[in-house]
């Protein structure tokens, strides 16, 4: 006898996309979460056109500021390219946030205060938080409690150092209808439109700098904020890279960042949790989890490959000093590679 067909851990947006998803399969959901909505967190906040297909079909409503495409900076070198599936749009986390919680209220997904960390399951079913469910979804974060204690946690390849990122908002107008990515000499920094007079900045690179130190490794940005001023405090994430020996443990499935995490590089975080959360809804609806590895490694593919070949670049420096010459000398290459994260 179960309380729910499926409980989640954690009720950020990949949660509770997997719980809203569930609900429209025919499933009873409690979705375990200790903090109030909305919570904010260190993200790029850049919706990518799949994003937002996705969320159009859970019914929930993303409102934003549009961007068209995605434009990268150097020195002296700049190139844009255009999405081909329509516009992006940058949300506010705790926008984003709020609006799949009134989804999931709306279609009858209950909310329990609390954490999963000790799990008992066995061939019926699975017992966390003191709720009995059929089936368990982790979508508890990058340092998943659930994925530690099921044993799956992998350890980071040695010789590669760790990447974090630091992200803050500043009250100015949009200076473009792109997501702008400066390249620095060792980090990126992402600006993102998120309103008419807020753009979120996030620093990304290797750690043990504050967000000012980062920051001041791209001029060209600092003097399109002169005179702005912060919004908020500057919030941070990492390390970035987190693997999982399987997205899949008996009835316990891994989506969005539990389930691995290469790198924010590419953009397209909530794209793919969002991906994997469908894919975990409907491996539990038709009772097939054996099906749930080969379909997250499917949603997964393109993001893996593309943010580990970009940081296999990326980290010689001569390849990064080359990236946006080598971009901009042929952009329609360039297009074809953005088009292949959106």
């Amino acid at each position: 006898m179960t309380d729910v067909d499926l409980l989640v851990a954690g009720g950020g947006p990949v949660g509770l996309a997997v719980a809203i998803g569930a609900r429209a399969a025919g499933l009873s959901v409690a979705v375990v979460e200790p903090r109030d909505v909305p919570v904010d967190k260190a993200c790029g906040e850049g919706l990518m056109p799949a994003a937002v297909a996705a969320l159009g079909r859970l019914g929930v409503p993303v409102t934003g500021r549009p961007f068209v495409g995605i434009r990268y900076l150097s020195p002296g070198r700049a190139v844009a390219a255009n999405f081909r599936a329509g516009p992006g749009v940058g949300v506010r986390r705790t926008t984003l946030h709020a609006a799949l919680a009134a989804r999931a209220q709306q279609v009858g997904v209950d909310r329990v205060c609390g954490s999963v960390r000790a799990i008992e399951q066995d061939g019926e079913g699975v017992t966390a938080a003191g709720i009995r469910a059929g089936w368990l979804v982790a979508a508890d974060g990058l340092h998943s409690p659930v994925r530690r204690s099921l044993g799956l946690q992998v350890a980071p390849p040695p010789g590669r150092p760790a990447r974090y990122g630091l992200r803050r908002h500043y009250l100015v107008a949009p200076w473009s209808r792109h997501v702008e990515v400066y390249w620095g000499e060792h980090a990126e920094a992402y600006v993102t439109p998120v309103g008419d007079g807020l753009v979120g900045v996030a620093v990304l690179g290797p750690g043990g700098r504050s967000y000012d130190e980062a920051l001041a490794g791209f001029p060209a940005l600092l003097a399109r904020l002169r005179g702005a001023q912060p919004a908020n405090a500057v919030l941070g994430a990492g390390p970035l890279r987190q693997s999982a020996r399987s997205p899949l443990s008996g009835r316990v499935l891994l989506a969005g960042d539990a389930a691995g995490y290469v790198d924010a590089l590419t953009g397209e975080g909530v794209a793919v949790g969002l991906a994997t959360a469908a894919a975990a809804v409907a491996a539990v609806a038709a009772g097939r989890p054996q099906d749930y590895p080969s379909a997250w490694r499917r949603a997964t593919r393109r993001y893996r490959w593309s943010a580990t070949a970009l940081l296999s670049v990326t980290a010689r420096p001569a390849l990064r000093r080359s990236l946006v010459p080598l971009a901009s000398a042929a952009p329609a290459v360039f297009g074809r590679a953005i088009d292949q994260v959106t």
